[in-house]
């Protein structure tokens, strides 16, 4: 049964009010289904930011507070994804016969456009917008009236332009664990950018985080774009009925062996399939720093490769690579000072994406920001990727994880470190620490999430650049 006719017959439950559920509940209202709102904020901390009273005239019933997950009734609920299914009163809610779904869940139930998903524990949001840019581009050139939207966890939800959409256009999506979690239907194209440990205070263990990614190439995925390279995301290509084409940036035995995958041949990005080579673009083209982002590229164009006229796919590919700088808080270049290059990367929440950062930097002597909130993440692998850049002269730990990151520092046997619990404080000693040891690089990335003392990576990323241009 359509969701909406089941929603307009029982009635819908907005589990939690933020990026996603305000325009989703605006939807609904729209076509006339009662709407309860539940969520964990007091009705003084949701007033700070949403017309509370507006949404009640137009018949908008509230249920905040601590015990906003019990007694849910059976209708449609529609969790916010930072909500498990399992949490609170919502598994008995659905075996008393509500159904359980989310705005992104809707949209793909109801939008026409070719769907196109991208998910990963690295690499997710550069490589979605890459995706939407090159694709953008080439749409534009053929003139033929086709668009690309662009949401999802990258912060823009999509069902507000369900009804710009038909069968010529695209929907490119970033998704998150916490969305796939309860996914029904794949996307036709799904790129798996990696998959490392991370959200492992929300995720029951490594192995949930796992099939929750995975969900993205299961039943209604056609294409599926991997990484070689990595393990998991290699071994899945056993687990979809999707034709697969894998990518990597790095050398393996027996890699030229493998069929239909994106790799390095010298400089060049370039395609193999059923025994030819085609040249996608040059290494050389692409201004992003860093092999990670090689093979967010790498993975964008796979997953145009079928679906766009080779040569404009190739044209548009080569015109992104030379001017797109890169995304807000992702090795984002700050300023310099005194021979001093400040660099944002405020969005490197787990080791690996601090030491793809690294990796990026390879030549530069650093001085590294790391620290913040818990997620259950081993912090060995930050201090390996420390040892193995070689040029990175100090760790200034900050946040809630610093003793965690301090006693997987010592265990590497890595001594070059300082403790500065208040954020402001350690951005300000960092530089002290660049001066005085002669390094030319200051980076933040934190290798953690920001919850322990911002809202979000965006906000801490917004607050290390304010201090960094008061120096």
């Amino acid at each position: 049964m359509n969701i909406l006719t089941t929603a307009g017959r029982t009635g819908a439950v907005v589990l939690g009010f933020g990026i996603s559920n305000v325009p989703l509940c605006d939807f609904l209202l729209g076509r006339g289904i009662a709407v309860e709102v539940r969520d964990a904020k007091s009705r003084e901390a949701l007033a700070g930011r949403i017309d509370l009273d507006a949404y009640e005239r137009r018949g908008v019933r509230f249920t905040l507070g601590e015990r906003y997950l019990n007694d849910i009734p059976a209708a449609v609920i529609f969790r916010t994804p930072g909500i498990r299914p399992d949490a609170g009163g919502i598994p008995d809610a659905v075996r008393r016969g509500a159904i359980l779904t989310s705005e992104m869940e809707l949209f793909y139930a109801l939008c026409p456009a070719y769907k196109i998903a991208i998910t990963g524990s690295d690499g997710k949001t550069t490589t979605t917008t890459l995706t939407h840019m090159i694709l953008s581009a080439a749409l534009e050139k053929m003139g033929n009236g086709s668009k690309a939207v662009l949401g999802g966890n990258i912060g823009a939800p999509l069902l507000p332009r369900l009804y710009e959409l038909d069968g010529n256009d695209f929907a490119v999506a970033e998704l998150s664990s916490f969305q796939l979690m309860t996914f029904p239907t794949a996307p036709k194209t799904a790129v798996i950018t990696n998959v490392t440990p991370n959200h492992l205070n929300w995720h029951t263990g490594m192995e949930e985080y796992i099939e929750s990614k995975l969900r993205v190439i299961g039943g209604g995925c056609e294409r599926a774009i991997l990484n070689y390279g990595c393990e998991i995301t290699r071994a899945a290509a056993g687990r979809t009925d999707a034709k697969v084409t894998f990518f990597t940036a790095h050398d393996f035995d027996g890699i030229n062996d493998v069929d239909d995958i994106v790799r390095l041949d010298g400089d060049e990005i370039v395609l193999v399939r059923g025994g030819e080579r085609v040249k996608l673009l040059d290494r050389s083209d692409i201004k992003l720093p860093g092999l990670h982002n090689v093979e967010n590229y790498m993975a964008a164009l796979a997953a145009l490769y079928d679906l766009l006229p080779r040569d404009i796919l190739l044209e548009c590919a080569r015109t992104v690579a030379r001017t797109f700088g890169g995304v807000e808080h992702r090795l984002e270049f700050v300023r310099e000072l005194d021979g001093v290059t400040f660099y944002n990367g405020s969005i490197d929440s787990t080791p690996t994406r601090t030491a793809a950062a690294l990796s990026a930097l390879s030549d530069r002597k650093i001085v590294v920001i790391c620290g913040g909130y818990d997620k259950h993440i081993p912090m060995r692998p930050l201090a390996d990727a420390v040892i193995a850049h070689g040029g990175v002269l100090h760790t200034v730990l900050t946040g809630a994880t610093r003793d965690l990151i301090a006693d997987a520092y010592r265990a590497a046997g890595i001594a070059d470190y300082t403790i500065e619990p208040d954020f402001d404080r350690a951005v300000f000693a960092a530089y002290e620490k660049a001066r005085a040891l002669g390094a030319d690089t200051v980076l933040l990335s934190p290798a953690c999430a920001s919850f322990d003392a911002f809202a979000n990576f965006e906000e801490r990323g917004r607050r290390y650049k304010s201090l960094v241009m008061s120096l």
